[in-house]
Order: structure tokens, then C-alpha cells, then sequence
């Protein structure tokens, strides 16, 4: 039978939590603004109805896929500023980075009858990217944020925030 190894340190870490809460946070006020007031926003009112529904959708899709690939950077040095260090030496991460491009390229763009999205203009794709890139911006910002408080503050220590004390079982 084998043994019980029991590991001390949680999977997921005090800045796991904090990054993980933060574009939680993020991604959902995105998917609920765009959502209630993406056709004003995007200025899809003139359309047809239905139009402006899918044209909306597809944003949302291709904005939270954004988030992710961005997010896949900040996943790999969850604690540094300067996350694109060495990211060149690690040709794996940067074909599965590649490919998810690609393929969401090619599903928003040429598989709509399948996956029920519509082909967007280069002004949707641009929000969308954007909207991506400010979620890869606020883990530096609030890296700043705790960097600066805990210079002035130094007897309070913000990442230090215990979220969990779970024992893992292996």
C-alpha cells in the first residue's frame, strides 16, 4: 500500500489567490458591461436586433479568450513584474500560445455556423485585445500598489492574506 505524503504549503499560494481574485473580478465586470450595455457601447444600436446580439456575443467570446491567453503570462511568474523574462527559451508555452491565437482567429472568423459566432471588424478585434492586455496590466499595477504600501507600511504585509491552510493529500 503506498504512504500518505501530506505537503505544508497550499497549491495555490497567497498571490495565486490575489491574481486568480482579481481578474475574476475584472472579467466579470467586463462580461457584465458588455453584456447589459454592449450595444450602446459598440455602438451596435442601429443594427438589426439579432445582428447586434451575435456581433456582441462574439466580442464577449473573443475578449474572454483574450483574457486568457494574457492571463497565461502572468501564470507563469505569478510574483515578477517583468513577465515576458526568458519567455523565448520556452518554446512549448510560446507554440500553445500560438495556437490558441490561431485558433481562435480561425473560430471567430471562418467556423460562425458552428460555433455560433460572426466575423468581427477590426475595431471589435482591437477592443477585444485591449480588453485582454488590461487584464495582463492589472497584476503589474497591483504589484506596484502592494510594493508601495509595503514600503511605507512596512509592518503590514498585503500578499500575506492567509485565504487557505488545506493539507494535500497525494
Amino acid at each position: 500500500m503506498a504512504s500518505c505524503i501530506f505537503f505544508r504549503e497550499p497549491l495555490i499560494t497567497n498571490i495565486m489567490w490575489r491574481n486568480l481574485i482579481l481578474q475574476a473580478v475584472y472579467q466579470l465586470s467586463v462580461l457584465l458591461v458588455l453584456n447589459f450595455k454592449g450595444k450602446s457601447l459598440l455602438n451596435l444600436e442601429h443594427d438589426d436586433s439579432s445582428h447586434a446580439n451575435k456581433v456582441k456575443n462574439t466580442l464577449i467570446f473573443n475578449a474572454f479568450v483574450l483574457c486568457q491567453i494574457f492571463n497565461e503570462f502572468n501564470a507563469r511568474k505569478p510574483d515578477e513584474k517583468n513577465i515576458f523574462r526568458g519567455i523565448t527559451k520556452n518554446h512549448l508555452f510560446m507554440g500553445i500560445v500560438a495556437l490558441t491565437v490561431v485558433l481562435q482567429i480561425i473560430i471567430v472568423e471562418f467556423l460562425g455556423k458552428f460555433t455560433s459566432t460572426v466575423r468581427l471588424n477590426w475595431k471589435h478585434w482591437i477592443i477585444s485585445v485591449v480588453i485582454g492586455f488590461i487584464s495582463n496590466q492589472l497584476k503589474v499595477n497591483i504589484l506596484n500598489i502592494t510594493t508601495l504600501a509595503e514600503t511605507f507600511f512596512p509592518f503590514v504585509t498585503l500578499v500575506d492574506i492567509n485565504f487557505t491552510d488545506f493539507n494535500i493529500l497525494i
